[in-house]
Protein backbone atom coordinates (compact mmCIF):
# COMPACT_ATOMS: atom_id res chain seq x y z
CA UNK A 1 0.00 0.00 0.00
CA UNK A 2 1.52 3.05 -0.74
CA UNK A 3 1.45 5.77 1.88
CA UNK A 4 1.22 9.68 1.52
CA UNK A 5 1.73 12.47 4.07
CA UNK A 6 -1.19 13.39 5.58
CA UNK A 7 -2.71 17.23 6.40
CA UNK A 8 -5.41 15.81 8.79
CA UNK A 9 -4.99 18.28 12.04
CA UNK A 10 -6.03 15.62 14.64
CA UNK A 11 -2.97 13.50 13.24
CA UNK A 12 -0.92 13.50 16.26
CA UNK A 13 2.67 13.82 13.73
CA UNK A 14 1.20 17.37 12.97
CA UNK A 15 0.45 18.75 16.65
CA UNK A 16 4.16 18.16 17.67
CA UNK A 17 6.25 21.25 17.50
CA UNK A 18 8.86 20.04 14.34
CA UNK A 19 12.90 20.03 14.61
CA UNK A 20 14.27 22.00 11.56
CA UNK A 21 14.94 18.82 9.99
CA UNK A 22 11.58 17.26 9.86
CA UNK A 23 11.45 17.19 6.36
CA UNK A 24 13.46 14.49 6.14
CA UNK A 25 11.65 12.08 7.93
CA UNK A 26 9.72 11.51 5.13
CA UNK A 27 10.98 9.00 2.57
CA UNK A 28 9.62 10.48 -0.58
CA UNK A 29 11.21 14.26 0.27
CA UNK A 30 14.78 12.56 0.66
CA UNK A 31 14.20 10.93 -2.74
CA UNK A 32 13.38 14.79 -4.17
CA UNK A 33 15.82 16.11 -2.11
CA UNK A 34 18.46 13.68 -3.32
CA UNK A 35 17.61 14.67 -6.69
CA UNK A 36 17.73 18.56 -6.27
CA UNK A 37 21.29 18.67 -4.47
CA UNK A 38 22.32 16.36 -6.69
CA UNK A 39 21.56 18.55 -10.15
CA UNK A 40 22.43 21.60 -8.45
CA UNK A 41 25.83 19.82 -8.57
CA UNK A 42 25.98 18.68 -12.00
CA UNK A 43 24.47 22.62 -12.72
CA UNK A 44 28.03 24.09 -11.28
CA UNK A 45 29.60 21.24 -13.14
CA UNK A 46 27.87 21.91 -16.11
CA UNK A 47 28.07 26.07 -15.98
CA UNK A 48 31.81 25.76 -14.85
CA UNK A 49 33.16 23.47 -17.31
CA UNK A 50 31.44 25.13 -20.22
CA UNK A 51 32.99 28.34 -19.71
CA UNK A 52 36.15 27.05 -19.08
CA UNK A 53 36.52 25.23 -21.88
CA UNK A 54 35.64 28.04 -24.09
CA UNK A 55 38.21 30.18 -22.18
CA UNK A 56 41.05 27.81 -23.10
CA UNK A 57 40.34 26.91 -26.08
CA UNK A 58 39.93 30.06 -27.89
CA UNK A 59 40.62 32.47 -25.37
CA UNK A 60 37.72 34.92 -26.05
CA UNK A 61 35.65 36.27 -23.13
CA UNK A 62 33.10 37.27 -25.89
CA UNK A 63 32.10 33.79 -26.90
CA UNK A 64 32.27 32.60 -22.82
CA UNK A 65 29.81 35.55 -22.84
CA UNK A 66 27.15 34.36 -25.59
CA UNK A 67 26.49 31.46 -23.08
CA UNK A 68 24.24 33.77 -21.35
CA UNK A 69 22.50 34.29 -24.59
CA UNK A 70 22.32 30.69 -25.53
CA UNK A 71 20.78 30.41 -22.50
CA UNK A 72 18.23 33.38 -22.28
CA UNK A 73 17.10 31.60 -25.65
CA UNK A 74 16.01 28.41 -24.46
CA UNK A 75 15.65 28.61 -21.13
CA UNK A 76 12.10 31.28 -21.25
CA UNK A 77 10.43 28.79 -23.74
CA UNK A 78 11.39 25.66 -22.37
CA UNK A 79 10.60 27.01 -18.75
CA UNK A 80 6.65 27.63 -19.76
CA UNK A 81 6.88 24.40 -21.49
CA UNK A 82 7.92 22.52 -18.43
CA UNK A 83 5.25 24.18 -16.10
CA UNK A 84 2.62 23.19 -18.44
CA UNK A 85 4.08 19.61 -18.86
CA UNK A 86 3.76 19.38 -14.91
CA UNK A 87 0.62 19.92 -15.32
CA UNK A 88 -0.43 17.44 -17.55
CA UNK A 89 2.04 14.27 -17.38
CA UNK A 90 3.85 12.18 -14.53
CA UNK A 91 5.81 14.58 -12.77
CA UNK A 92 8.49 11.86 -11.34
CA UNK A 93 8.92 10.88 -14.76
CA UNK A 94 8.96 14.62 -16.58
CA UNK A 95 11.88 14.76 -13.82
CA UNK A 96 13.76 11.94 -15.09
CA UNK A 97 13.55 12.35 -18.37
CA UNK A 98 14.97 15.98 -17.97
CA UNK A 99 17.88 14.68 -15.70
CA UNK A 100 18.50 11.51 -18.18
CA UNK A 101 19.18 14.38 -21.05
CA UNK A 102 21.62 16.31 -18.96
CA UNK A 103 23.60 13.12 -17.86
CA UNK A 104 23.67 11.73 -21.81
CA UNK A 105 24.91 15.05 -23.27
CA UNK A 106 27.59 15.66 -20.27
CA UNK A 107 28.57 11.97 -20.78
CA UNK A 108 28.83 13.44 -25.18
CA UNK A 109 30.43 16.20 -24.40
CA UNK A 110 33.06 14.78 -22.11
CA UNK A 111 33.76 11.72 -24.50
CA UNK A 112 34.33 14.70 -27.15
CA UNK A 113 36.95 16.75 -25.41
CA UNK A 114 38.65 13.39 -24.47
CA UNK A 115 38.52 12.53 -27.73
CA UNK A 116 39.38 16.05 -29.24
CA UNK A 117 36.92 16.33 -31.51
CA UNK A 118 34.80 18.75 -29.10
CA UNK A 119 34.12 22.32 -30.82
CA UNK A 120 32.35 25.58 -29.72
CA UNK A 121 29.34 25.11 -31.67
CA UNK A 122 29.01 21.75 -30.00
CA UNK A 123 29.79 23.08 -26.35
CA UNK A 124 27.13 25.79 -27.49
CA UNK A 125 24.61 22.78 -28.26
CA UNK A 126 25.43 21.17 -25.56
CA UNK A 127 24.85 24.63 -22.88
CA UNK A 128 21.04 24.70 -24.90
CA UNK A 129 19.95 21.04 -24.07
CA UNK A 130 21.37 21.01 -20.32
CA UNK A 131 19.64 24.28 -19.84
CA UNK A 132 16.23 23.62 -21.08
CA UNK A 133 16.78 20.46 -19.67
CA UNK A 134 17.20 21.93 -16.11
CA UNK A 135 14.63 24.38 -16.76
CA UNK A 136 11.69 21.21 -17.48
CA UNK A 137 12.94 19.29 -14.61
CA UNK A 138 12.10 22.65 -11.77
CA UNK A 139 8.15 23.33 -12.25
CA UNK A 140 8.03 19.24 -11.82
CA UNK A 141 10.09 18.98 -8.94
CA UNK A 142 8.60 22.49 -7.19
CA UNK A 143 5.13 20.82 -7.74
CA UNK A 144 5.72 17.45 -6.05
CA UNK A 145 6.56 19.27 -2.85
CA UNK A 146 3.52 19.22 -1.60
CA UNK A 147 2.29 16.00 -2.38
CA UNK A 148 4.98 14.03 -0.12
CA UNK A 149 4.93 17.24 2.50
CA UNK A 150 2.17 17.93 4.73
CA UNK A 151 0.73 21.61 4.43
CA UNK A 152 2.04 22.50 8.06
CA UNK A 153 5.29 21.90 7.42
CA UNK A 154 5.98 23.24 3.71
CA UNK A 155 8.33 25.71 5.23
CA UNK A 156 10.50 23.14 6.51
CA UNK A 157 10.81 21.68 3.53
CA UNK A 158 11.58 24.64 0.95
CA UNK A 159 13.79 26.26 3.63
CA UNK A 160 15.79 22.68 3.65
CA UNK A 161 15.79 23.22 0.23
CA UNK A 162 16.77 26.45 -0.20
CA UNK A 163 19.97 25.93 1.98
CA UNK A 164 20.72 23.06 0.36
CA UNK A 165 20.75 24.94 -2.98
CA UNK A 166 22.93 26.96 -1.15
CA UNK A 167 25.38 24.67 0.05
CA UNK A 168 25.43 23.06 -3.56
CA UNK A 169 26.83 26.71 -4.66
CA UNK A 170 29.79 25.77 -2.71
CA UNK A 171 30.33 22.68 -3.01
CA UNK A 172 30.14 22.49 -6.82
CA UNK A 173 32.77 24.91 -7.68
CA UNK A 174 35.10 23.24 -5.22
CA UNK A 175 34.59 19.68 -6.28
CA UNK A 176 34.98 21.27 -10.44
CA UNK A 177 38.09 22.67 -9.05
CA UNK A 178 38.99 19.40 -7.91
CA UNK A 179 38.33 17.52 -10.54
CA UNK A 180 39.43 19.72 -13.70
CA UNK A 181 42.85 20.43 -11.32
CA UNK A 182 43.83 16.64 -10.87
CA UNK A 183 41.96 15.20 -13.96
CA UNK A 184 40.95 17.89 -16.94
CA UNK A 185 37.70 19.14 -17.87
CA UNK A 186 36.87 15.84 -20.22
CA UNK A 187 36.89 14.30 -16.44
CA UNK A 188 34.67 17.20 -14.91
CA UNK A 189 32.44 16.75 -17.95
CA UNK A 190 32.16 12.91 -17.54
CA UNK A 191 31.50 12.77 -13.84
CA UNK A 192 28.51 15.36 -14.21
CA UNK A 193 27.00 13.27 -16.69
CA UNK A 194 27.49 10.27 -13.84
CA UNK A 195 25.64 11.96 -11.15
CA UNK A 196 23.04 13.51 -13.89
CA UNK A 197 21.96 9.72 -14.90
CA UNK A 198 22.19 8.88 -11.16
CA UNK A 199 19.83 11.90 -10.17
CA UNK A 200 17.48 10.60 -12.99
CA UNK A 201 16.76 7.26 -11.11
CA UNK A 202 15.58 9.23 -7.93
CA UNK A 203 11.99 10.65 -8.86
CA UNK A 204 11.08 6.75 -10.08
CA UNK A 205 11.69 5.87 -6.57
CA UNK A 206 9.06 8.14 -5.30
CA UNK A 207 5.70 6.49 -4.11
CA UNK A 208 3.66 9.34 -3.77
CA UNK A 209 1.55 10.09 -7.71
CA UNK A 210 2.92 11.86 -9.89
CA UNK A 211 0.08 13.26 -11.75
CA UNK A 212 -1.87 16.39 -10.66
CA UNK A 213 -5.07 16.65 -9.50
CA UNK A 214 -7.67 17.82 -11.73
CA UNK A 215 -5.72 17.95 -14.68
CA UNK A 216 -8.12 15.76 -16.91
CA UNK A 217 -11.23 18.27 -16.20
CA UNK A 218 -12.53 19.63 -18.70
CA UNK A 219 -12.10 19.28 -22.72
CA UNK A 220 -8.33 19.06 -23.85
CA UNK A 221 -5.94 21.89 -24.00
CA UNK A 222 -2.80 22.56 -26.08
CA UNK A 223 0.32 23.59 -24.56
CA UNK A 224 -0.16 27.30 -25.82
CA UNK A 225 -3.40 27.34 -24.07
CA UNK A 226 -2.69 25.52 -20.80
CA UNK A 227 0.69 28.43 -20.36
CA UNK A 228 -2.11 30.99 -21.17
CA UNK A 229 -4.31 29.49 -18.63
CA UNK A 230 -1.76 29.72 -16.01
CA UNK A 231 -0.75 33.32 -17.01
CA UNK A 232 -4.85 34.26 -16.33
CA UNK A 233 -5.05 32.41 -13.28
CA UNK A 234 -1.68 33.96 -11.65
CA UNK A 235 -2.46 37.69 -12.96
CA UNK A 236 -6.41 36.85 -10.98
CA UNK A 237 -4.61 35.09 -7.81
CA UNK A 238 -5.34 37.35 -4.67
CA UNK A 239 -1.46 37.00 -3.45
CA UNK A 240 0.93 36.07 -6.26
CA UNK A 241 0.84 39.01 -8.32
CA UNK A 242 1.66 41.27 -5.27
CA UNK A 243 4.62 38.82 -4.71
CA UNK A 244 6.13 38.60 -7.91
CA UNK A 245 6.40 42.19 -8.30
CA UNK A 246 7.68 42.65 -4.85
CA UNK A 247 10.49 40.22 -5.65
CA UNK A 248 10.94 41.71 -8.88
CA UNK A 249 11.21 45.43 -7.64
CA UNK A 250 13.66 44.82 -5.22
CA UNK A 251 16.22 42.34 -7.23
CA UNK A 252 15.99 44.68 -9.97
CA UNK A 253 17.46 47.53 -7.92
CA UNK A 254 19.78 45.72 -6.11
CA UNK A 255 20.61 42.17 -7.80
CA UNK A 256 24.21 41.95 -6.90
CA UNK A 257 25.48 38.52 -7.32
CA UNK A 258 27.01 38.68 -11.00
CA UNK A 259 28.81 41.79 -10.37
CA UNK A 260 30.69 40.92 -7.57
CA UNK A 261 34.29 42.07 -8.78
CA UNK A 262 32.60 45.15 -9.73
CA UNK A 263 31.50 45.72 -6.39
CA UNK A 264 34.59 44.35 -4.67
CA UNK A 265 36.82 47.07 -6.61
CA UNK A 266 34.30 49.78 -6.41
CA UNK A 267 33.53 49.72 -2.60
CA UNK A 268 36.33 48.08 -1.11
CA UNK A 269 39.17 48.77 -4.09
CA UNK A 270 39.84 45.11 -3.95
CA UNK A 271 40.42 42.32 -6.56
CA UNK A 272 39.61 38.71 -7.03
CA UNK A 273 40.42 37.46 -3.43
CA UNK A 274 37.61 39.53 -2.10
CA UNK A 275 35.09 38.99 -4.96
CA UNK A 276 35.48 35.15 -3.34
CA UNK A 277 35.23 36.49 -0.36
CA UNK A 278 31.94 38.40 -0.67
CA UNK A 279 30.74 35.40 -2.82
CA UNK A 280 31.37 32.90 -0.28
CA UNK A 281 29.63 35.08 2.42
CA UNK A 282 26.73 35.95 0.77
CA UNK A 283 26.42 32.14 0.33
CA UNK A 284 26.83 31.34 4.18
CA UNK A 285 24.46 34.03 4.67
CA UNK A 286 21.52 32.50 3.21
CA UNK A 287 22.19 29.06 4.64
CA UNK A 288 21.90 30.44 7.67
CA UNK A 289 18.78 32.48 6.77
CA UNK A 290 17.67 29.23 5.45
CA UNK A 291 17.65 28.04 8.59
CA UNK A 292 15.82 31.17 10.19
CA UNK A 293 13.04 30.42 8.22
CA UNK A 294 12.98 26.41 9.70
CA UNK A 295 12.56 28.06 12.92
CA UNK A 296 9.87 30.49 12.51
CA UNK A 297 7.93 27.44 10.13
CA UNK A 298 5.33 27.99 12.67
CA UNK A 299 4.76 31.67 12.15
CA UNK A 300 1.31 31.45 10.42
CA UNK A 301 1.03 34.92 9.08
CA UNK A 302 3.52 34.06 5.82
CA UNK A 303 2.54 37.42 3.98
CA UNK A 304 4.05 39.69 6.97
CA UNK A 305 7.01 37.47 7.02
CA UNK A 306 8.14 38.37 3.43
CA UNK A 307 7.52 41.92 3.77
CA UNK A 308 9.43 42.26 7.36
CA UNK A 309 12.21 40.13 5.53
CA UNK A 310 11.89 42.34 2.77
CA UNK A 311 12.16 45.56 4.86
CA UNK A 312 15.47 44.01 6.37
CA UNK A 313 17.24 43.60 3.15
CA UNK A 314 16.31 47.18 1.80
CA UNK A 315 17.89 48.02 5.23
CA UNK A 316 20.82 46.04 5.07
CA UNK A 317 21.62 47.39 2.11
CA UNK A 318 22.17 50.55 3.23
CA UNK A 319 24.48 48.70 5.33
CA UNK A 320 26.30 47.36 2.42
CA UNK A 321 26.54 50.66 0.76
CA UNK A 322 28.11 52.15 3.38
CA UNK A 323 30.74 49.39 4.32
CA UNK A 324 34.01 51.05 5.00
CA UNK A 325 36.16 47.93 4.95
CA UNK A 326 35.86 44.09 3.27
CA UNK A 327 35.19 42.40 6.75
CA UNK A 328 31.97 45.28 7.04
CA UNK A 329 31.01 44.20 3.92
CA UNK A 330 31.11 40.85 4.18
CA UNK A 331 29.07 41.16 7.45
CA UNK A 332 26.53 43.26 5.41
CA UNK A 333 25.96 40.87 2.41
CA UNK A 334 25.75 37.87 4.64
CA UNK A 335 23.50 39.31 6.02
CA UNK A 336 21.44 40.14 2.38
CA UNK A 337 21.81 36.07 1.89
CA UNK A 338 20.23 35.63 4.89
CA UNK A 339 16.97 37.82 4.44
CA UNK A 340 16.71 36.98 0.59
CA UNK A 341 16.95 32.98 1.78
CA UNK A 342 13.59 33.63 3.70
CA UNK A 343 11.86 35.82 1.09
CA UNK A 344 12.84 32.69 -0.95
CA UNK A 345 11.70 30.04 1.15
CA UNK A 346 8.44 31.62 2.48
CA UNK A 347 7.55 32.43 -1.53
CA UNK A 348 7.87 29.35 -2.64
CA UNK A 349 6.27 28.07 0.21
CA UNK A 350 3.11 30.90 -0.45
CA UNK A 351 2.78 29.13 -3.72
CA UNK A 352 2.29 25.30 -2.59
CA UNK A 353 0.04 26.54 -0.22
CA UNK A 354 -2.23 28.45 -2.32
CA UNK A 355 -2.35 27.02 -6.11
CA UNK A 356 -4.09 24.29 -6.94
CA UNK A 357 -2.03 20.87 -7.82
CA UNK A 358 -3.36 21.43 -11.37
CA UNK A 359 -2.13 24.77 -11.85
CA UNK A 360 0.58 24.94 -9.45
CA UNK A 361 3.69 23.75 -12.18
CA UNK A 362 2.82 26.86 -14.27
CA UNK A 363 2.70 28.64 -11.22
CA UNK A 364 6.04 27.88 -10.05
CA UNK A 365 7.44 28.04 -13.60
CA UNK A 366 5.89 31.64 -13.42
CA UNK A 367 7.24 32.72 -10.48
CA UNK A 368 10.75 31.35 -11.61
CA UNK A 369 10.57 33.19 -15.03
CA UNK A 370 9.69 36.59 -13.40
CA UNK A 371 12.89 35.73 -10.90
CA UNK A 372 15.02 35.27 -13.36
CA UNK A 373 14.03 37.96 -15.57
CA UNK A 374 14.55 40.22 -12.59
CA UNK A 375 17.85 38.89 -11.78
CA UNK A 376 19.12 39.73 -15.91
CA UNK A 377 17.17 43.08 -15.76
CA UNK A 378 18.84 43.64 -12.47
CA UNK A 379 22.44 42.70 -13.47
CA UNK A 380 22.27 45.30 -16.37
CA UNK A 381 20.87 48.03 -13.88
CA UNK A 382 23.19 47.92 -11.10
CA UNK A 383 25.88 47.25 -13.50
CA UNK A 384 25.44 50.70 -15.50
CA UNK A 385 24.66 52.94 -12.06
CA UNK A 386 27.72 51.54 -10.45
CA UNK A 387 29.50 53.06 -13.56
CA UNK A 388 27.86 56.32 -13.03
CA UNK A 389 27.41 56.96 -9.49
CA UNK A 390 29.57 54.30 -8.12
CA UNK A 391 29.37 50.99 -6.43
CA UNK A 392 27.94 52.47 -2.89
CA UNK A 393 25.39 54.98 -4.27
CA UNK A 394 23.88 51.90 -6.02
CA UNK A 395 23.46 50.35 -3.19
CA UNK A 396 22.10 53.26 -1.24
CA UNK A 397 19.73 53.55 -4.38
CA UNK A 398 18.79 50.27 -4.50
CA UNK A 399 18.10 50.20 -0.66
CA UNK A 400 15.66 52.82 -1.10
CA UNK A 401 13.93 51.49 -4.36
CA UNK A 402 14.09 48.37 -1.93
CA UNK A 403 11.99 49.87 1.14
CA UNK A 404 9.80 52.07 -1.29
CA UNK A 405 8.69 48.98 -3.34
CA UNK A 406 7.98 46.86 0.09
CA UNK A 407 6.02 49.67 1.37
CA UNK A 408 4.21 50.46 -1.67
CA UNK A 409 3.21 46.12 -1.76
CA UNK A 410 2.39 46.38 2.06
CA UNK A 411 0.00 49.23 2.18
CA UNK A 412 -1.95 48.53 -1.83
CA UNK A 413 -1.65 44.39 -1.82
CA UNK A 414 -3.97 43.75 1.74
CA UNK A 415 -4.54 39.90 0.72
CA UNK A 416 -0.69 39.89 1.53
CA UNK A 417 -1.12 41.63 4.86
CA UNK A 418 -3.71 39.27 5.69
CA UNK A 419 -2.52 35.99 4.44
CA UNK A 420 -2.27 33.14 7.38
CA UNK A 421 -1.44 29.68 6.92
CA UNK A 422 -3.33 26.94 8.23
Amino acid sequence: MVTTPTDNPDDPALRAKPRPWHAFSYRDYRLLWGAMVTGSIVAWLRILGTAQWLLDETGSAVLVGLIGVVQLVVQVPALLWGGALADRMDRKRLMALANAITGATLLLLGLLNWQGLLTPPMIYLGIALTAASQMLANPARSALVPIVIPRPYLLLATSTDTASQNAAAIVGPLLFAAVAVSSGLSAAFLLGGVIALGSSVLPLLIRAKGVADGHADGPERSTLQQTTDGFRYVAKHPILPGLFLLDAGITTASFYREILPVLALGLFGAGASATGMLGAANSTGAIVGSFVALLLAGYRAKGMLVLYASFAYGFILFGFGTANNLWLGMLMIAALGAADAVTVAVRQTTVMLTTPDHMRGRAFALMILAAQTANNVGTIWVGAWAGSIGAGNTMLLGGAISVVATGLIWRIWRPIREFRSS
